[in-house]
């Protein structure tokens, strides 16, 4: 069921071992062929089929567009809160719900940017009430269950790359440029295992990392099925926890 379609006496009445799902995503630059709204566009595509399959066994509020997107501003049009802000924003978020009373508590992410504040969030939250043991506190990125190997050139997420184009392309169309003519940009980092600080301009002029040109829409609905799995997945589990941490 959907937050933003209750009233407060509706919400009031609702058990407190409910799960509720908190969507986040981003406004960023999505290279010459994407619409700047694609992780929000795609999240929220995977929430609405995560929520029909569920109905009022989880509750889920409203898809929070803005996320941390400081790496992509180069390019005009991004729209990003810094990320201590985005970290104050997300706990606010969950200081919200438990001061109503829920226990159960799941940011599902579409926006690799957010994942290092949303974990930060859930960490500072969890301290802050750290006497209760009733508090199941999770962040996930909606694509960490893995991508499907058959039929995919990519094997991770990327941006604006294969995966990312194709769902677009089941979804809205008409919102992708010509993608024909790119070429495909790699995901490898020559530092691995380190985690290096860098920004997007410095890694490809245009923005995207992959190959787009593999895209398809039938590829974009078998992901689509795998994700709203997944999540339905996590959030089947939320349901059956014990209430003992």
């Amino acid at each position: 069921m959907k937050l933003q379609e209750l009233n407060w006496p509706a919400v009031a009445a609702l058990s407190r071992d409910l799960p509720v799902v908190i969507p986040v995503a981003a406004l960023e630059q999505h290279a010459h062929h994407l619409p700047l709204f694609t992780d929000s566009m795609l999240l929220g595509e995977i929430v609405r089929r995560a929520e029909e399959t569920l109905g009022d066994r989880a509750l889920f509020a409203p898809l929070t567009w803005l996320g941390n997107s400081e790496h992509h501003l180069d390019f005009p049009g991004t729209l990003s809160a810094a990320p201590r802000t985005y970290l104050s924003l997300l706990g606010d978020l969950l200081e919200n719900f438990i001061h109503h009373g829920f226990k159960r508590l799941l940011i599902v992410n579409g926006h690799g940017g957010n994942d290092v504040p949303g974990q930060q969030a859930i960490f500072e939250v969890r301290q802050r009430h750290r006497e209760r043991r009733d508090l199941l506190l999770l962040f996930s990125i909606y694509w960490r269950g893995g991508v499907p190997a058959e039929g995919f050139i990519q094997t991770q997420m990327g941006h604006a790359g294969e995966l990312e184009t194709s769902m677009v392309l089941r979804i809205a169309p008409q919102l992708v440029g010509d993608i024909t003519k790119l070429e495909p940009n790699p995901l490898d980092n020559p530092f691995a295992p380190a985690s290096r600080g860098w920004t997007t301009r410095e890694r490809t002029p245009i923005g995207y990392f992959g190959d787009p040109r593999a895209a398809t829409a039938d590829k974009g609905e078998i992901l689509f099925r795998k994700f709203s799995g997944d999540v339905v997945g996590l959030i089947e589990r939320m349901v059956t926890w014990d209430g003992q941490a």
